[in-house]
Parts: C-alpha cells; structure tokens; sequence
C-alpha cells in the first residue's frame, strides 16, 4: 500500500497535489508522442493529478500531448500552463491562453503562469489573468521564476495579492530560494512548484546521495524527490516519458527519512547562508 501523495493549500483554500508531472521536453519528437502520452495516463492513474504544461514547450508540441493524454479524463486534472513573457500584454495573453487551451483541448485552465519577467508592466498582465479569471476560463493564476523583488513589485500592483503560485527552480542541489523566497512565499501562502526537482537526473550521480538511497532501498532520484517533498508548501514536478520512472517518483512519497540522513544531505548539500541570485535552466 502507498502512502497517499500529500496536498499543499492554494490561497484559495483548494487542496492540490505536492507531486505531479511536468512536461518540459515533452512534445519535441513526434516519433516520443504515444510513449509520452502513456507516461502521462500512468501517471494520472497513480494520483499525480496535477500536470504542468507551458505554451513554450516544444512551442505548443507539450501541450498537445497532455490534450491527448487527458481526452477523457480531463476533469482528474489539475491543469497548469503558462504564457510566454513576449506575450504578456493585456491583449496578447488573452489570445495566448486562448489558443492553449485549443491545443489542450479543453475551456479552462486551472493554473496560469506567467513564465518569466518579460517587457510589459506586470499590472498589464495581472488585469488579464483577473480578466481571464473572471470570465472562468482560469481557476487562478500566478507567475514562474520570481525572486523577492519581483514578488513585492507584483503584490504592489491592483490585484497583484491574487498571485497563487511562483515556479521555480529548486531542488538538493539548488537550495538559494530556502534563504528568502520560500519563506516569503510560506509566510503569505504562496505554494512554491518546484521544476526540475532531480536536476534533470544531474543529481542522481553525487556519491553521498547514492549512498543514502542504498540505505532506503531506493533511487538517488526517489530520495531527492524525497526532499521536495518534506518542505512545506512545495509541489515537486518531476517530467519522465518512462514508466519506470513515472512509477518510481510517485513511490518517492513512501520513502521516510531519518532526521540523521536529512542531516547528512543537508552536510552534503548545504543550505544558503546569504542570498543567491534566482536561479534558472
């Protein structure tokens, strides 16, 4: 039996859940689609009901394969996607979404991200996503790759407080939001989506995290999904096109470690102990 996977809380109140799938990749190679599409289904069918999607990725290609994957089971999903920063104006992002949810084939979004600080006057942007919202064609809306400033200027502007969501990257070996972003975020409710939480398989390889996992009878990828995981308000995003790997993240939520292995990996993974520029990939 599996533990169940947890939730985090949205401003809303509505429950989601901490681990889902990502799809960045996803969407590039036709001859991938159908293993793609499967991975997908697999996931859904283990509780990873949260998919997150992006109109950059494979430039709509991702969001044509989860449109396939969630034919008819679209109303298990919580479904994210984002818009581009060069198509963030009022206009643009309503056209934007619009055509997303096409190649999603679906009306409504559930999350939409702004995907990064761009040219256009975040207040521009955020009347669009308020727009967008209340004409339910998205449940609610937030941003990706947001550090402190940017944050406090977004809560600065008219309905900037409705932001419910920052994307980031974080994951063992990227721990910098740990010195200010995710507490400002904690503080105020703002659940942190964690992207590329295993470093896209970078991490697996560092010998202290080999050897923790042998103590588990698990992955290095399982136990730094492990660490995600533990942090409060965090949801994990893993992408994987394998079903192996697919069934392997989701018993990531199984694993309990011991305060002295968190130890250890905090030793062999140290947190900030002063602020680092918002990293990307």
């Amino acid at each position: 039996m599996h533990d169940p996977i947890p939730t985090v809380t949205l401003p809303s109140g509505l429950d989601i859940p901490a681990l889902g799938l990502g799809t960045w990749k996803m969407g590039e190679t036709r001859g991938r689609a159908l293993e793609e599409i499967d991975s997908l289904r697999l996931g859904l069918d283990l509780g990873m009901t949260l998919i997150d999607t992006a109109e950059m990725y494979g430039e709509g290609g991702a969001e044509k394969i989860v449109g396939k994957a969630l034919e008819d089971r679209r109303d298990e999903v919580f479904l994210v996607s984002k818009v581009y920063p060069w198509n963030a104006s009022y206009e643009k992002t309503i056209a934007a979404c619009r055509a997303s949810l096409a190649r999603l084939g679906t009306d409504r979004l559930d999350l939409y991200l702004l995907h990064w600080r761009g040219e256009y006057p975040l207040d521009e942007t955020v009347a669009a996503f308020e727009h967008l919202k209340k004409e339910g064609i998205i449940g609610a809306w937030g941003v990706s790759n947001f550090d402190v400033d940017d944050m406090e200027e977004l809560f600065s502007v008219p309905n900037g407080e409705n932001c419910a969501a920052n994307q980031v990257l974080y994951n063992l070996g990227r721990r910098g939001i740990e010195y200010d972003l995710l507490p400002w975020c904690q503080q105020r409710g703002i659940p942190i989506m964690a992207y590329s939480p295993i470093e896209q398989g970078r991490l697996v390889h560092h010998p202290d995290l080999i050897r923790i996992a042998k103590t588990y009878q698990a992955t290095p990828a399982q136990v730094a999904l492990a660490f995600v995981l533990e942090r409060d308000g965090v949801i994990a995003i893993p992408k994987s096109a394998n079903l192996r790997r697919v069934r392997e993240n989701r018993d990531a939520v199984d694993l309990d470690i011991s305060d002295e292995d968190w130890a250890e990996l905090d030793a062999a993974f140290p947190p900030p102990d002063e602020k680092l520029p918002l990293e990307m990939l």
